[in-house]
């Protein structure tokens, strides 16, 4: 009996296989019918946004949900043929001013997003996006909006369907002599807003859609589907960060001339640009030397996801000498002279450095310089700047997409999510190891933020140290962008946790990790 149920079932399959619809079809029969996305979902025993994928040709339904959805296909182009109407009803609603964007009859004839001669995404008139509806600045190759990559968020039924007619309340209807207040119509900027919230809301939903496609491709083995993931961390993060232009004040080169110190002399020799990570290691406390003094190693979290909060050039960079391309709102690279750290219990802010002498800098690095040259810190003499290579800069160029992704970490760790986790993890950190001159990246050549971005960190890293420091506690060392090992009660400088402005105990291979104690060598210096 079982080999005949199963011989019919397959044949059954092969039987809607030779007639399922398109991926459009497939969403208008579901429209037709009336049927939400969790409806189909929970028959087919799938997330709601796998029955999204389907219907926006994302991905092809599998075994074992293909066989009841193919089932459910046939049964309702049987109700709703292709050239079938709704019929009329006792109230009609109204219909809207403007008609919807009419959906394609298939999505592999849907044209590609057009580009640039830079190979970049071309913006326009923001529009209902010919896949999923959602409103994008971003154009298909004949004009019509059509989200970049074609990488779309399938529309929540409950923001995109039309409103069902309200269920009849027991309220006191209002006299007929009174007109009702029309709704107010939102500002430009609140327009602006609530556009750019729901954007975010849809490109963060693009993580969740990519994680549980994997997952189910994977069949529940999860080192398969991370490192699915993982292989497609590089052009999805391209895709999120191009979504989160859509609503952008600021254009930027993605193919600068880079002057030679940007370029590699070759693949062994090392970058020209001096990121200054450093290798601290107070002189005071040594392992070696027998002590009781505690010391804990802390992890910052996430340091790279904090440091795309930085200055950045969007243009074409441009040479000066001197002070002269020196402004707070330009940002590049830098050729200076740092003066001497006469601080031995704090990291150098330049880092460990086997040569003296002029060296090329980030802007992160030399703004650094400059504070703690400055009244208020007073720590040092201020570097001589010899020449430079800038543009204009702004700060927030890649905020949108550092909130973006710090959200899914947040939410990741919320819900004891690793596969998320680490997929977040290897997007930003691919992103900012790729952006320079990477065969894996071909969508923009920026070596200069890759260099800002890594000194950055450290110069948040710094930061901390130099907090620890003013509250008590000795640095006992600090190494990379994410290790500082102090002295005393920790948690009464920074706050405990996982989250991008918390810190944690550092655990791994070694005896620095966790707690530790070190001894005293001579007078240690404060």
């Amino acid at each position: 009996m079982t080999e005949k149920l199963s011989v019919e079932a397959l044949l059954e399959e092969a039987r809607l296989n030779a007639s399922i619809p398109p991926p459009a079809e497939r969403l208008r029969l579901r429209e037709a019918a009336k049927l939400s996305r969790a409806q189909v979902a929970e028959t087919c025993d799938v997330g709601r946004s796998t029955v999204a994928n389907w219907e926006t040709g994302h991905s092809e339904p599998a075994p074992p949900a293909r066989l009841p959805y193919l089932r459910l296909l046939k049964g309702l182009a049987e109700i709703y043929p292709p050239d079938s109407t709704p019929g009329p009803t006792a109230d009609p609603a109204p219909q809207p001013a403007t008609a919807p964007v009419p959906v394609p009859a298939a999505f592999a004839d849907t044209p590609e997003t057009l580009r640039g001669l830079d190979g970049r995404a071309i913006e326009g008139d923001p529009g209902p996006c010919i896949r999923c509806g959602i409103e994008t600045t971003y154009q298909s190759t004949d004009g019509r909006p059509l989200h970049s990559g074609a990488m779309c968020q399938p529309a929540d039924p409950a923001l995109s369907a039309a409103p069902a007619p309200a269920p009849a309340s027991p309220a006191v209807t209002a006299p007929a002599s009174v007109s009702p207040t029309p709704a107010p119509v939102p500002s430009r900027p609140e327009r602006r807003a609530r556009s750019a919230a729901r954007a975010q809301a849809d490109t963060t939903a693009l993580i969740a859609r990519a994680v549980q496609d994997e997952a189910e491709r994977a069949g529940g083995d999860e080192e398969a589907a991370l490192k699915a993931l993982i292989k497609r961390a590089i052009p999805d993060v391209m895709h999120l960060f191009n979504e989160t232009r859509a609503t952008a004040r600021y254009d930027y080169t993605a193919y600068p001339a880079l002057p030679d110190v940007l370029k590699k002399p070759s693949k062994k020799d090392p970058d020209q640009i001096w990121e200054a990570r450093p290798k601290f290691h107070h002189p005071g406390y040594s392992l070696k030397v027998p002590g009781d003094v505690k010391v804990t190693a802390l992890d910052v979290n996430a340091a790279y996801l904090s440091a795309l909060k930085c200055w950045l050039p969007i243009g074409k960079l441009e040479h000066s000498t001197g002070s002269d391309g020196i402004d707070p709102k330009r940002s590049g690279v830098h050729l200076i002279t740092p003066a001497p750290w006469a601080h031995p219990h704090l990291p150098d802010p330049i880092g460990d450095r086997d040569e003296p002498g002029a060296l090329w800098v980030t802007n992160s690095t030399l703004r650094l310089l400059q504070r703690l040259s400055g009244p208020k810190y007073g720590l040092t003499d201020a570097p001589v700047i010899h020449e430079s290579w800038t543009s204009g800069a702004t700060e927030n160029f890649l905020d949108a997409l550092r909130k973006l992704l710090s959200a899914a970490r947040d939410e990741a760790i919320e819900n004891n999510d690793s596969l998320t986790l680490e997929y977040v993890k290897a997007m930003y950190s691919k992103f900012i190891s790729t952006m320079g001159e990477s065969i894996h990246n071909r969508e923009m050549v920026r070596p200069d933020w890759m260099h800002i971005i890594h000194s950055q960190a450290y110069a948040n890293l710094w930061g901390k140290a130099y907090k620890a420091h003013q509250a008590g506690l000795a640095v006992v060392a600090m190494m990379g962008t994410d290790e500082l090992h102090v002295t005393g009660d920790w948690r009464k400088v920074f706050p405990e946790g996982r989250g991008v402005s918390q810190m944690k105990v550092k655990h791994g291979e070694g005896k620095a990790t966790g707690e530790y104690t070190v001894g005293t060598v001579g007078s240690v210096g404060r």
